[in-house]
């Protein structure tokens, strides 16, 4: 979940580094920290807080070196201090670190180095590795100087269990980087006369657009001139050269106070673009081109299985309602963390679905390799061009939403939320779905875009509500059928950017243990929907006010509400039941933000957490 930033050119690479590292800064934001190599030394300078203390700490000027590696940190192994933040240098000066992931046996990587006269620093598992390289590095004096660097870091990694994305650097060897991957994600910029490594392309976009994308198990060996690529086991690579398709204005503010805002605000575009060329000439149904499975059969699937963790495991609810209301066909849905773990039975005609807006989150990564390893086909929704679980799955369907900065996701869980309708539209009209009823859906989907601007539209009311309800220290969401997900969805947003506690229930859920929380202190959040729940959601509503509890009711413009039920009222359009699921989420989101910057939380960086989780 750290951010990781290499450069190897001309130009200072002080400036170009701690640059990225503000880019990536979503990744990590525990402590900072860049080593240069000058003058055949390391200057590294290093700092808890945020990149920007780093930047006011940092010689700038006196660092005049033209390769280095930077990193952002969220802290595994180890508190919050300088010496915990990375990079990290051996005890002997040769060798300069900075990683990503969790070396698991590193205790006794580190029993077996002690003896042998090396020191440590810091609590961190990060300056073990370090240590090892090192080790390593000096057992072999003789070795031609160019591959003993990266023979020592092959040989290190031989020994190390865990995930790891590493930039090392040697002081015997100049303008040299060597790197490796094994499940946290690291990508190479190839620029003009100038090379830059990035555990994101956020870090890298502003001076190139072509990129290498590194898979598991390999390593990059970086010089002044050139780049190789090899295997653990020697082996030589042949890189693939991709192109990013985003420019640099994506993940720019643009006039917003925070990425979150943005991207809350860029929903329509971004849901146009998920559905953009994704339906069928006759408007009945919804086609996909990387799906590489056979409508016969995708015919023969008689159980979906979805794996998927935080926002996306609530996104894969509401998919489970969509595909088994329309396309009757069962569907699980998993934690990722804990599928792996499980020994479930599983049917001979299951399809597996992973769902991560990264396409690198660790658990999920690791969910999906353990069904491949049963046997099973595994398809994957994605944002990312390129990730490992984009590469590694079978098929799948790209979201297309571009950088998702804010580290609460927004955009991506609607776009998510969009994608699983049409893939419920896609199977129903496999089986029994008729001609116009999927004509009808289609329709539905296409005013998407147009449903969530009017949505919108309440900003400033949702704005005057949060105001009144941001000192309030309990929260409840509260909702039936595919609301439901919305309600687990709302809390948690809550949650991350406010810091206030809240839960997510089904409505008809509170008269079985959770109403005795109710009080004037502890509002509730109602997903109030006309038709057959409405009357439903309204008793369960009322058992709430007859306690005294304060009620914020996300209602359909159809929906009659008896005088005086709800305290206040934020209005969404009528819609189709399989897209209210996304019209419904935008109210929430918008609550939370506001009463986020209300209490002046710090909206797009809160605390504890970070955009891609890359550790288990």
């Amino acid at each position: 979940m750290c951010g990781i930033v290499g450069y190897i050119g001309k130009q200072k690479a002080s400036a170009i580094i701690l640059e990225g590292l503000k880019r990536l800064e979503y990744r990590g934001y525990d402590s900072a920290g860049i080593a240069i190599q000058q003058a055949g030394r390391f200057e590294v300078a290093k700092k808890t807080g945020r990149v920007e203390g780093l930047i006011k700490a940092t010689p700038a000027q006196k660092i005049t070196g033209t390769t280095g590696i930077g990193h952002t940190r969220w802290a595994t192994h180890g508190g919050v201090t300088d010496a915990n933040a990375h990079p990290h240098v051996s005890s002997d000066g040769k060798i300069a670190l900075i990683h990503n992931g969790v070396i698991e046996n590193y205790a006794s990587i580190k029993k077996f180095l002690l003896p042998k006269g090396y020191t440590f620093q810091s609590e961190t598992d990060t300056e073990v590795l370090c240590n090892l390289i090192a080790y390593h590095y000096q057992k072999e004096p003789d070795v031609k100087e160019a591959s003993r660097f990266l023979e020592s870091v092959r040989k290190s990694l031989r020994h190390v269990e865990g995930t790891y994305g590493i930039a090392v650097m040697c002081g015997d060897c100049p303008a040299e980087i060597v790197s490796a991957r094994k499940g946290s994600p690291l990508i190479l910029g190839v620029g003009d006369g100038e090379l830059m490594l990035a555990s994101d392309v956020a870090a890298i976009i502003s001076r190139t657009q072509n990129v290498v994308y590194l898979k598991d198990g390999e390593l990059l060996h970086m010089t002044a001139k050139n780049f190789s690529i090899t295997t653990l086991e020697a082996e030589d690579v042949s890189p693939v050269v991709d192109k990013i398709t985003w420019k640099i204005e994506d993940s720019e503010l643009n006039g917003h106070a925070h990425f979150m805002e943005k991207e809350i605000f860029e929903q329509p575009a971004a849901l146009e673009n998920t559905m953009r060329g994704r339906f069928s000439e006759d408007g009945s149904t919804a086609q996909f081109g990387g799906l590489n499975i056979s409508a016969v059969d995708l015919r023969q699937v008689d159980r979906f299985h979805l794996l998927a963790c935080g926002s996306a495991w609530h996104a894969c609810l509401v998919t489970e309602h969509l595909i088994e209301r329309f396309a009757r066909v069962p569907v699980e849905v998993d934690y990722a963390s804990e599928f792996r773990y499980r020994n479930m039975p599983l049917g001979n005609n299951t399809l597996f679905l992973t769902v991560s807006q990264s396409g690198e989150t660790i658990d999920t990564l690791a969910a999906m390799r353990e069904a491949k390893r049963k046997g099973y086909k595994v398809l994957a929704i994605n944002n990312v061009v390129g990730s490992s679980i984009a590469r590694e799955a079978d098929g799948g369907v790209y979201q297309h939403v571009g950088p998702e900065i804010g580290v609460a996701s927004t955009k991506a869980f609607t776009s998510q939320l969009l994608v699983g309708a049409m893939l419920a539209l896609y199977l129903g009209r496999m089986r029994d779905m008729s001609f116009s009823d999927g004509a009808e859906y289609v329709k539905a989907l296409k005013g998407v875009p147009d449903l969530v601007r009017q949505a919108l539209e309440q900003a400033p009311h949702i704005k005057e509500i949060a105001r009144r309800y941001a000192h309030y220290h309990d929260f409840l969401f509260l909702g039936r059928l595919s609301l439901f997900p919305v309600a687990l969805e709302g809390a948690l947003k809550l949650k991350e950017i406010s810091y206030i506690h809240a839960e997510g229930y089904p409505a008809a859920e509170m008269k079985h243990g959770p109403i005795a929380l109710i009080s004037e202190q502890c509002p509730s959040v109602f997903f109030v929907p006309s038709g057959e729940m409405f009357n439903k959601v309204v008793s369960s509503m009322q058992e709430i006010k007859a306690r005294k509890g304060k009620i914020i009711a996300v209602a359909t413009d159809k929906c009659d509400l008896p005088a005086g039920l709800a305290d206040e009222v934020i209005r969404i359009p009528e819609c189709h039941e399989a897209v209210l699921p996304i019209v419904a989420t935008v109210p929430v989101q918008l609550l939370s933000y506001y009463i986020a910057v209300e209490l002046k939380r710090d909206v797009d960086k809160p605390r504890n957490l970070a955009k891609s989780v890359t550790v288990e």
